[in-house]
C-alpha cells in the first residue's frame, strides 16, 4: 500500500576496510578507559577517606567504625557510578551502546547494596565498641537522629532497586511498576547526602573532599535529570509527532507509522530503538521500548509492534493524531559497530524489526551480506518480503529456516535444517572474518551465538539486540 514507504537512508561515503578497523579499536580502546574509570572513581572514594581523617588503631571500636565509613563512601560512589550510566548519556550510549551499559549497572547492583548494608552494621558495631553499650540501643539510637534515619531510607530503596532487578522478579513487574522503584532509588540517595556531609572531618567545609563529593553527586543527579527527563521533553515538543497510520502485518503485530517535524535530525540509525510513548487515554502511562523498522525520512518513520501483553495490544488500537512523546534513540545495534565488509545477519521472529532498519543503512559491496530468517511458522514472517526486496537490491543472500526448533548444540534452526547438518559454519562460511548481528529471543540468541563462536567468530565482533529493560 502506498503509505508503506520511508525515506531510505542518505547515500554516504563507503568507508574502507582500514577505516572500519581503526573505528572498531578505538571503540575497543574507549570501553576499556570507561571500565578504567569505574574503578578509578572507586579508588577516589577510599582515597577521600584515607586523606582526610588518619587510620587509627587505638580500639576495635575505632578500627570496625572507619571501616564502615570506608565501606559507605566506595559503596554510594558505586551508586552514583550506577546512575550516571542509567542516564542515557549520548557519548557512554556511542561508546559501549545501552544494553552494555544497562548490564554493568545491574552487575555494580549487589556490591553497593552489600557495601552499604556493611556500613550500616559497622557504625553501629564500631561505636557501640567504643562506647561500651549494647548493640541494639547504639542502633536504635542512631536510628532515630533525623539524618542517620534518611539513610536508612536509601538503603531500604537500594535493596527494593535490587529485588526488583533480579530477573525472576522483573518477569512479573510491570515495566512502569519497576521504573517507579528506580525513581524513587534517586531520590532516596539524594536525601542521603546530608547524612555524609556531617562527617565532620571527613567531608569537612572547605575542603577538596567535600567539593569533590558534592560534584560527584551534583554530576550523577544533574546526568539523570537533564538526559532522562529534559532532553527527552524538548525533543519530543520541537519533532511533533503523532500517528499517522496503523498497519496490520499479522493478527498479533501492527506497523506504526508517525508523522513528524525534521525526523532527519535525529541522527537514528536502522537497528536503535527509542522509548515510546503514545498520549491516548489507554496507554499514555505506559512506556515502550522500540526499534524502528525502517529508516526514517524527514518527516516519517516506522515501528513495528507484536503485541504481549495488555500494553503492547492496545497499540493496534491508536487513532491517527494521537501525540507521541520519546526518548533516543540509543544502541550501538547498527552498521557503525562492524570492524569489516563481511556481515553476517541472524533474525528470529519480531526480532527482525530491527534488522529491516539496519539493512537501511548498511552500505557494503554486493554480495558481502548473508542473512538467516528464522520462524516457528509461515505465521511469523514479518517483514520478511521486504528483506527479500533489499536483498535482491544487493546482491545479498538469504536463507530462511522454518518450522519447530531442532535439538542439540545447533537447536537455534528447525529439526529439519538441523537433521541435514546445517550449522553456523555452513550458513556463513566466513564467520571468522564477519560481523554477525543477531536479533531475537535470548535463548535463542545465545544458541546462534555460541554456534558461531564455534565455528570461529571472533568474541568482539559479534552484535545483539536484547529485549529487556
Amino acid at each position: 500500500m502506498a503509505i508503506g514507504t520511508v525515506g531510505r537512508a542518505a547515500p554516504t561515503r563507503r568507508p574502507t576496510e582500514r577505516q572500519l578497523r581503526r573505528r572498531h579499536r578505538t571503540r575497543q580502546v574507549t570501553v576499556d578507559l570507561l571500565v578504567v574509570a569505574v574503578w578509578v572513581s572507586a579508588a577516589m572514594a577510599l582515597a577521600l577517606w584515607l586523606t582526610a581523617v588518619p587510620v587509627r588503631w587505638d580500639g576495635i571500636g575505632v578500627v570496625v567504625t572507619d571501616l564502615g565509613i570506608a565501606a559507605g563512601l566506595v559503596g554510594t560512589d558505586l551508586v552514583l557510578v550506577m546512575i550516571v550510566l542509567a542516564a542515557r548519556i549520548p557519548w557512554i550510549d556511542r561508546v559501549v551502546g545501552h544494553d552494555s551499559a544497562m548490564a554493568v549497572h545491574r552487575s555494580l547492583g549487589k556490591p553497593s547494596l552489600y557495601l552499604l548494608l556493611a556500613h550500616a552494621v559497622l557504625l553501629v558495631v564500631g561505636y557501640a565498641l567504643a562506647a561500651h553499650v549494647d548493640v541494639l540501643a547504639e542502633g536504635w539510637a542512631l536510628v532515630t537522629t533525623y539524618d542517620v534515619f534518611l539513610s536508612l531510607l536509601a538503603i531500604l530503596a537500594m535493596i527494593a532497586v535490587v529485588v526488583t532487578s533480579v530477573v525472576a522478579v522483573r518477569r512479573y513487574l510491570p515495566y512502569e511498576g519497576w521504573h517507579a522503584v528506580h525513581l524513587l532509588s534517586y531520590v532516596a540517595v539524594l536525601i542521603a547526602l546530608p547524612h555524609q556531609l556531617s562527617l565532620g572531618g571527613m567531608l569537612a567545609h572547605g575542603s577538596w573532599q567535600r567539593t569533590y563529593w558534592i560534584l560527584l553527586y551534583a554530576t550523577a543527579i544533574g546526568a539523570i535529570g537533564w538526559f532522562r527527563f529534559t532532553v527527552p521533553a524538548i525533543r519530543s515538543v520541537r519533532h511533533r509527532m503523532v500517528v499517522e497510520h496503523v498497519e496490520r502485518i499479522a493478527p498479533d503485530v501492527v506497523s506504526l507509522w508517525i508523522r513528524g517535524r525534521r525526523l532527519d535530525r535525529l541522527g537514528a540509525r536502522g537497528g536503535q530503538f527509542l522509548i515510546w510513548r503514545f498520549w491516548s487515554g489507554e496507554t499514555w502511562w505506559h512506556a515502550h521500548p522500540l526499534s524502528l523498522s525502517a529508516a526514517p525520512s524527514s518527516t516519517r518513520l516506522r515501528i513495528t509492534v507484536r503485541s504481549l501483553g495488555a500494553g503492547s495490544g492496545r497499540l493496534a488500537t491508536l487513532p491517527p493524531g494521537t501525540r507521541v512523546s520519546f526518548a533516543g534513540p540509543y544502541g550501538v545495534f547498527t552498521e557503525r559497530a562492524r570492524a569489516g565488509d563481511r556481515i553476517a545477519v541472524a533474525a528470529s521472529g519480531i526480532g527482525v524489526t530491527p534488522i529491516r532498519a539496519f539493512l537501511d543503512h548498511l552500505d557494503v559491496p554486493r554480495g558481502a551480506v548473508t542473512i538467516l530468517l528464522r520462524a516457528r511458522s509461515e505465521r511469523e514472517t514479518y517483514l520478511w518480503d521486504e528483506v527479500f526486496q533489499w536483498a535482491t537490491d544487493h546482491g545479498a543472500r538469504v536463507y530462511t529456516s522454518i518450522g519447530p526448533r531442532g535439538p542439540g548444540p545447533n537447536g537455534w534452526l528447525a529439526a529439519a535444517d538441523t537433521a541435514r547438518g546445517v550449522s553456523a559454519g555452513t550458513v556463513w562460511p566466513g564467520i571468522a572474518d564477519s560481523d554477525l548481528y543477531i536479533c531475537g529471543p535470548d535463548g535463542w540468541s545465545d544458541l546462534v551465538e555460541a554456534d558461531a563462536r564455534r565455528a570461529g567468530l571472533p568474541a568482539d565482533r559479534l552484535h545483539r539486540e536484547r529485549f529487556d529493560w
